[in-house]
């Protein structure tokens, strides 16, 4: 039994080396998604939200929290192609081109997390939910490329 602590030791150690090694790479993690705060950099453009930002098998995926790490909602970004997940306690208000949904009472918002795949505009609402807005890149309004006609 003796012999075997210094592997352990040695194996506990490597773990965590192993683990960031995604993150030593420059590449968003693969796992976290769904979690309040998860192990991954918060790289929203807004001071109100947390975003981040998860990589798996070439898809995007990207999560929004808000200040408390209440998981406001999610979306998958796979080429021209976003899709609402769900994840969050706004997830049925989460509009995309694939989704649309009417226009939110309030389109009063800011775009949270923007890259050359996906847009995503976050709307409070006076009831206290958020209407997410998620585009491809090249959508210019997320409200005007996420609504459907009444």
């Amino acid at each position: 039994m003796r012999s075997a602590t210094p592997l352990l030791l040695s194996a506990m150690l490597l773990l965590p080396v192993a683990s960031m090694s995604a993150h030593a790479d420059g590449l968003p993690p693969a796992t976290g998604l769904g979690q309040s705060w998860p192990n991954a950099t918060d790289v929203s453009a807004s001071p109100h939200y947390h975003v981040y930002v998860f990589e798996r098998s070439g898809l995007r995926y990207v999560q929004v929290n808000d200040l408390n790490g209440v998981v406001r909602g999610a979306v998958l970004s796979a080429g021209n192609n976003v899709i609402g997940l769900p994840v969050g306690v706004d997830a049925s208000r989460v509009a995309t081109p694939s989704d649309p949904q009417p226009a939110p009472a309030s389109t009063a918002g800011e775009v949270v997390y923007s890259d050359s795949t996906v847009t995503v505009l976050v709307a409070p609402q006076t009831d206290g939910t958020n209407a997410l807005r998620a585009t491809s890149g090249d959508c210019k309004d997320p409200i005007e490329c996420s609504t459907r006609g009444p």
